[in-house]
């Protein structure tokens, strides 16, 4: 990555205590996700989480994939204390070009990040129209 940050793909190592933290508590996506949802969407998604040169967990993000036609991204985040020195960035590029994911179709959804997600080929539905979502209370 840069500046000895490393992104890893292990569950093992994911922070989960810190993602549930993040996620419920600071993001304004994930308000009130119970600690059972954060462990059960990490079981079920394909991880990436950033470490320091210390191998302390500094971010995250998931992606929910079927690995040939359609990949979604979500739960994106860097931890304040790491931010502003390009893991954002780094993280979107890593994971829009690894090997198993850089020519499917891809989504996600944001309320303020579409800067950052436009540099890696993200642009708003050429057809909105077609686009239906069916919402379920937050978990």
């Amino acid at each position: 990555m840069k500046n000895g940050f490393t992104i890893s793909t292990d569950k093992n190592k994911l922070d989960v205590s810190a993602i549930h933290d993040y996620l419920s508590n600071r993001s304004y996506w994930g308000q009130g996700r119970t600690i059972e949802a954060v462990r059960k969407s990490i079981d079920n998604s394909l991880c990436f989480g950033v470490y320091d040169k210390e191998d302390h967990f500094a971010g995250f993000a998931r992606v929910i994939t079927d690995y040939t036609v359609f990949a979604y991204l979500l739960d994106l985040f860097i931890l304040e204390c790491h931010r502003k020195r390009g893991l954002g960035k780094c993280l979107v590029d890593y994971i829009v070009n690894i090997e198993v994911l850089k020519n499917l179709r891809w989504r996600l959804d944001t309320k303020d990040a579409h800067g950052l997600y436009r540099k890696f080929g993200f642009r708003e539905p050429a057809f909105p129209e077609k686009i239906m979502e069916k919402s379920r209370t937050k978990v």
